[in-house]
């Protein structure tokens, strides 16, 4: 955990120096490869999800890689998921999986989607799924697609295991 945190400040420090010695340090990456040993790319990447996420827009509990698996969205966006991160502490790893999911409903769209059975259900449990859904922070599709995963995952499982 520590080394972790330390990992952490390390990019944000590096990435900071790189920003801030961008008018002043022309060699400022030549300077942090030999310093760091660390590859022109990298310093690039820290650099860049720096300049994405000012000092007050950090997320102390989440990592230096949370922010940058959500740097490429707007501002509005990368708060957005931050905050669930956070909230439900995702691990860098389950918040790269549930925007890759967003990204994948999006990119695929109706052409690729299998048919969604219609269902005649009570008005009270549709209230009530939308509800939840938005208590998650979920639109209700996604958040009944994410609902029938869980629970088809957790009786294949017990199925197989039992």
């Amino acid at each position: 955990m520590q080394l972790s945190r330390i990992f952490d400040s390390s990019a944000w420090c590096l990435g900071d120096w790189l920003v801030c010695g961008q008018e002043n340090y022309a060699d400022r990456y030549v300077r942090a490869i030999d310093a760091a040993g660390l590859d022109y790319q990298t310093l690039r990447n820290y650099a860049w999800v720096t300049r994405r996420f000012q000092l007050e827009r950090r997320r102390e509990l989440l990592s230096f890689q949370h922010h940058a698996e959500v740097a490429a969205l707007d501002a509005k966006e990368q708060d957005h998921w931050l905050d669930r991160a956070e909230k439900e502490r995702w691990s860098r790893n389950e918040l790269r999986r549930r925007l890759r999911g967003i990204k994948a409903n999006k990119k695929t769209g109706a052409e690729s989607a299998a048919v969604i059975p219609r269902l005649a259900v009570a008005r009270e449990r549709v209230e009530r799924w939308r509800a939840a859904a938005q208590q998650a922070d979920d639109h209700l599709e996604n958040w009944m697609v994410l609902i029938l995963d869980r629970a088809a995952e957790d009786i294949l499982s017990t199925k197989s295991t039992g």
